[in-house]
């Protein structure tokens, strides 16, 4: 280990000219990028902390190794002589914790957004007094029961739970579970967002319970709801549609596949006092706006707003395929004048791919499409400017209108 500046620590030096990305500020390093002649891998356990080094043995930070993951190692801090100790991690979450409750001083909100917050692999969403954390690599998993202590002890949090069942677990060899680390497991979570009061499954729901990236462009429809029918596709627990409901929609449909999630819809609305005023359809996305054209409706605000068709590079030309259609059918949906908002949370889409998409549905249904506003992800998932793959949500706001 020599050149090691801590001895203790093992070390992981990186081939001829690929410390290049981490002196611009990222902070991955891939398995092809590690002189393993020098440093194997391989003999490194997972979650583990090693000091990088460029080729010439000069430090480049400190960072937690997956031998099994092609991300092989992730830097959280410059510092060759920082641990992952109580002390660093209660700083990092309270850097985090406290910019956003200057943001959302209801206490609702994503608390820690992995490397954007310089905890990479690690994701906190805040219910209040209920947080939802998921620790995607080795490393984190490693630190989590420090984390829900610094979430304790400094955060006054009731419930901690590890909601540990995303798909990059898979990639770093860690197996899937939710549990709570502190407290009693809920079954739900309770939030509000843009003043509107919601719940949604914790256990039994999807990622930490809820979806706060889109916050942010859901504000977008606010001053367009009131007397608006509008469609709500891949509703959830009906985030946007309660939303235009909650602010004078007169008519508002929620299609999703999952009965569950309808099911907290209309818990939603009664929440609110708009049960009246919204319907759901369980039917999955394709299916249900399809059922609807054939029975002539049309809307005067459609959302699109669907899982990531691109999960991967190589799923692109079908992931493209799959926005095209949709994004046709919903604007089929659209009445003269209304409004279609396409979003899309694939990482590998870029958002001018995705407004080629709202052009090209456009045309081929002879509609002309006027973009007014675009969103991208809201203030509590801010970007790395050093990593694309943390600006990943990005969504069009679209009149359509007869053609010209």
């Amino acid at each position: 280990m020599s050149g090691s500046v801590n001895e203790a620590v093992p070390v992981l030096t990186l081939r001829r000219g690929e410390e290049r990305r981490l002196r611009s500020g990222h902070m991955w390093v891939y398995s092809n990028e590690v002189d393993t002649d020098k440093t194997p891998l391989k003999g490194l356990a997972p979650g583990s902390e090693v000091v990088i080094e460029d080729n010439r043995g000069k430090p480049l930070g400190r960072a937690y190794v997956n031998p099994q993951s092609l991300i092989c190692a992730r830097l959280y801090s410059r510092d060759v002589t920082q641990g992952l100790s109580n002390s660093f991690l209660k700083k990092r979450v309270e850097q985090a914790i406290s910019f956003r409750e200057r943001l959302f001083p209801d206490g609702c909100y994503r608390a820690v957004f992995g490397e954007a917050d310089g905890l990479p692999g690690l994701v906190i969403d805040r219910y209040r007094d209920v947080f939802v954390l998921q620790s995607g690599t080795a490393g984190m998993e490693r630190v989590q029961e420090q984390v829900a202590k610094v979430l304790v002890d400094q955060h006054q949090a009731r419930v901690v739970v590890a909601k540990n069942e995303s798909s990059i677990r898979e990639l770093e060899g860690l197996e899937q579970y939710t549990r709570a680390l502190h407290g009693d497991l809920p079954e739900t979570v309770s939030l509000t967002e843009n003043g509107v009061a919601y719940s949604a499954p914790l256990a039994a729901g999807q990622k930490t319970g809820w979806f706060f990236d889109h916050r942010a462009a859901r504000r977008h429809i606010i001053p367009l709801a009131k007397d608006a029918r509008v469609l709500d596709v891949f509703a959830y627990c009906g985030a946007w549609g309660v939303l235009a409901a909650a602010h004078g929609a007169r008519d508002v449909m929620c299609v999703d596949s999952s009965a569950l999630a309808l099911d907290f819809v209309h818990r939603n609305a009664e929440a609110n006092g708009v049960a009246e005023r919204v319907q759901s359809l369980q039917a999955d996305a394709a299916t249900g706006m399809k059922e609807l054209a054939s029975a002539g409706e049309k809307f005067d605000i459609v959302v699109l707003d669907p899982p990531a068709f691109i999960k991967r590079r190589k799923d692109i030309k079908n992931g493209l395929a799959g926005y095209h259609s949709i994004n046709e059918l919903a604007m089929r949906l659209v009445a003269p004048g209304g409004v279609l908002v396409s979003a899309s949370c694939s990482m590998h889409l870029q958002s001018e791919q995705l407004l080629d998409v709202v052009r090209a549905s456009a045309r081929h249904i002879d509609r002309f499409a006027q973009v007014f506003a675009s969103a991208g992800q809201a203030e509590d998932h801010p970007m790395h400017p050093a990593i694309p793959e943390t600006a990943y949500l990005k969504s069009w706001f679209v009149r359509v209108l007869p053609s010209l």
